[in-house]
């Protein structure tokens, strides 16, 4: 959701643009901050923020991408096994066209995964079926290679660029770019991509291999901060890591990760989830998909509908409450001008008990610059949120 002034927004930011009378309210009557939630040195992508957001240390705890994907699939991770984020892409002249072939139907992708299984895995190597274009590659035994040490490219990174010159890096790497490699003549003729060439639709005609990891270690959210939760997101990183943290995960009908997403069905199910639990974490990703697309205009009707239709809901209910608090985030910015993630701080507010009014006129980044609030360390906002009266 966070992003940089737009030429044609009048050098506004997206946040700052668009229609946000929700999120306003909380940085009126609460308070605005700013939190580091991508450790120096550190990739700039949502497991290595969320992981931060929900009060861990990513230079602690981090393992990898596909290790928190595999968790929300039902994988089972030995201790040298390796799992990778196996994207269906676009590929074409050797050049990466489109990172999510056309965000294609996750029907459609299980077919395709499926009969990648069937004519690349072994007893060694196995693929798992995911949402749209996420999906999942699992090596056994794969640490014994050290393929948990290469080094990948994120496809939405690369997008437009010579996929020879992208290829995974490092001791053994030959393997991964084999099965790369070998998806393309498998896929290509595979009638599911004859049909979306007939309809022109980008095909997924090629496997991406990336964030690979182990299996983490990480200690359950109740044992850390003594709170019940749930997790509702149409994204298996996010899914995966509510199951990891013993996090209530909770499935919406109709939550698809993109444009489309039932924001209201998300609302619904997360007011729902709190008779039960002490918070709900509710993540949308349609702002960042826009942010890649480079769609100024869907990443505004985003917030608009996240503010509108996530945020007020939540207002209603709390505004029933007197003890509740109400934290408002990006996990991290992805600029349309750049298509891509960042590092930049991000702007967060919070509202609700012992919360200090502190005067703020709106919600975007620019007004959060003026907090003398921050945090260097962003796993330390979920604490601070917890236990800490605001100073």
């Amino acid at each position: 959701m966070a992003d940089y002034p737009v030429e044609e927004l009048g050098m506004r930011t997206p946040l700052e643009a668009a229609r946000t009378p929700n999120m306003d309210f909380i940085a009126k009557n609460g308070l605005l901050g700013q939190a580091k939630t991508i450790p120096d040195k550190m990739t700039p992508a949502s497991d290595v923020a969320n992981l931060s957001i929900l009060g861990y240390d990513p230079k602690k705890y981090y393992s990898g991408r596909a290790p928190l994907e595999a968790a929300n699939l039902g994988v089972e991770l030995e201790e040298d096994d390796v799992a990778f984020r196996c994207n269906l892409i676009t590929a074409g002249n050797n050049s990466l066209l489109d990172y999510s072939a056309g965000h294609i139907k996750t029907k459609e992708a299980e077919k395709l995964i499926k009969f990648l299984d069937q004519k690349l895995g072994t007893n060694k190597i196995r693929f798992f079926p995911g949402v749209s274009y996420r999906h999942l590659l699992l090596i056994k035994r794969g640490a014994e290679l050290k393929l948990e040490n290469l080094k990948c490219q994120a496809p939405h990174d690369i997008t437009g660029q010579k996929i020879n010159k992208n290829l995974p890096k490092g001791e053994n790497s030959d393997l991964i770019i084999k099965l790369m490699q070998d998806s393309q003549e498998i896929l290509a003729g595979h009638e599911i991509n004859q049909v979306r060439l007939d309809l022109k639709e980008n095909p997924a005609n090629m496997i991406w291999l990336w964030g690979q990891g182990k299996k983490p270690n990480i200690p359950r959210f109740i044992d850390k901060f003594g709170l019940t939760g749930s997790v509702i997101s149409a994204v298996d990183l996010i899914k995966g890591l509510g199951r990891i943290l013993g996090l209530n995960v909770i499935d919406v009908p109709g939550a698809t990760g993109y444009y489309d997403t039932d924001y209201a069905g998300k609302a619904k199910a997360g007011i729902k989830s709190l008779d039960k639990n002490d918070f709900v974490f509710v993540h949308v990703e349609a702002p960042d998909e826009a942010g890649h697309n480079g769609d100024l205009r869907e990443k505004l009707t985003a917030i608009e509908r996240f503010d509108q239709l996530i945020v007020g809901p939540f207002l209603r209910y709390c505004g029933e409450k007197k003890d509740f608090r109400i934290l408002v985030l990006p996990d991290h910015a992805t600029p349309v001008s750049l298509k891509t993630h960042t590092s930049d701080s991000i702007p967060f507010a919070i509202y609700g008990k012992d919360i200090e009014k502190k005067g703020f006129l709106a919600y975007n980044e620019k007004e959060a610059q003026k907090s003398d609030l921050y945090f260097e360390n962003g796993y330390q906002l979920m604490e601070y949120l917890i236990l800490n009266t605001p100073r």
